[in-house]
């Protein structure tokens, strides 16, 4: 989930009507009450792929069943490089599954999710007919975005950390907020030096750039992926975009943005969970997710500062930094209030379905 580039002096250009379209039609508010099974199943789909995942890979398919869905994991769209062990790939399981069931209770059906312990470790949401709820939690899903830009450098409110805090805490999952400078600067050294770590290596550097669209076009005809103009980028053509990517995707401009993202932010949110195993990376998803629509609901945006916890080697010292033990800390997420940047796409839900 780590995030790509700034190309520092480019303007951003999304005027593609294409582009502008694709979002309209991805981030819609929720349809009108689908009539029939498959219909309402397939919007709680729609839905659920709205929730972030490592690098927009969407790694998930979903499966239809009588009073189920399923969602699984899509090892074909695994990021070897920056997540060798499948971590993030089952934390963006966990951010579709929460997703799906604040979706469904607003249709009307309770969601019950549990990881299946059999060798495809898919998330089984039973479903349930219960009373209508709709919430801003809900509501927050066709709104919330990963910012990738700078903060307004405000704190927030303790009534509103205390929301984020009840929001993202879960079975097995604990959330830290550092909101005070000097815990901040310290998590800001060791994103730098994890990250300068993945600059160094030429995996982690072809994996993300195979990641990057670079265009209006491109990102349009894939769906998925990270685009440029989502991060305050140019939208380019690809052949421009991989150039200008070996000019300025450097550690030192890197560093420095993030820099700038840590010291304007009100603060970093940690996920710890009690176990590492993909049942706690489902959870600690899922507790990510309401964290993040929390937030969107107050009007606070948020970024992953993953790199300190994507460096295996460094985990123990982050762990220790923060006194979780021998816990492994699993999302790095900072905070504040800020612009809206251009979207991201999804895929379709045909797409996304597994075929029978």
């Amino acid at each position: 989930m780590t995030p790509p580039l700034l190309l520092n002096g480019c303007s951003l250009g999304t005027g593609d009507p294409s582009y502008t379209e694709a979002v309209q039609r991805t981030w819609r508010p929720d349809a009108p009450a689908a009539t029939g099974r498959v219909p309402l199943l397939e919007e709680l789909v729609r839905c659920a792929t709205l929730a972030p995942s490592s690098h927009n890979t969407q790694c998930w398919t979903f499966a239809l069943q009588e009073q189920a869905i399923s969602v699984m994991p899509d090892l074909s769209r695994r990021c070897p490089a920056v997540d060798p062990d499948d971590h993030h790939l089952f934390v963006s399981l966990g951010c579709a599954t929460e997703n799906l069931a604040q979706a469904a209770l607003a249709h009307g059906l309770k969601a019950e999710a549990v990881v299946d312990a059999s060798a495809n470790s898919a998330v089984r949401v039973r479903l349930e007919p219960t009373r209508a709820a709709a919430s801003t939690l809900f509501d927050a899903i066709f709104e919330r975005q990963c910012t990738r830009a700078e903060f307004d450098g405000q704190p927030v409110s303790a009534e509103d950390l205390k929301l984020l805090e009840r929001a993202g805490t879960g079975n097995g999952v604990q959330l830290l907020i550092l909101d005070d400078q000097a815990a901040m600067e310290r998590m800001l050294a060791r994103v730098v030096a994890a990250n300068t770590v993945q600059m160094g290596d030429p995996a982690f550097v072809d994996e993300l750039k195979h990641w990057i669209r670079f265009g209006d076009a491109e990102a349009v005809r894939t769906g998925d992926g990270l685009f440029t103009g989502a991060s305050g980028n140019p939208s380019v053509p690809r052949w421009l975009g991989e150039r200008l990517f070996s000019v300025f995707f450097t550690a030192k401009n890197e560093n420095d943005k993030y820099a700038k993202q840590v010291r304007s932010s009100a603060g970093i949110a940690v996920f710890v969970s009690a176990a590492n195993d993909k049942a706690h990376w489902v959870e600690v998803g899922r507790c990510y997710q309401r964290f993040a629509l929390q937030a969107t609901a107050l009007g606070i945006r948020n970024a992953f500062l993953n790199q300190p916890v994507e460096v295996a080697s460094m985990r123990p010292q982050l762990a220790r930094d923060l006194g979780v033990g021998a816990r492994r800390p699993d999302l790095v997420v900072r905070f504040g209030r800020g612009r809206e940047m251009p979207r991201s796409l999804r895929r379709p839900v045909a797409a996304v379905l597994a075929r029978e």
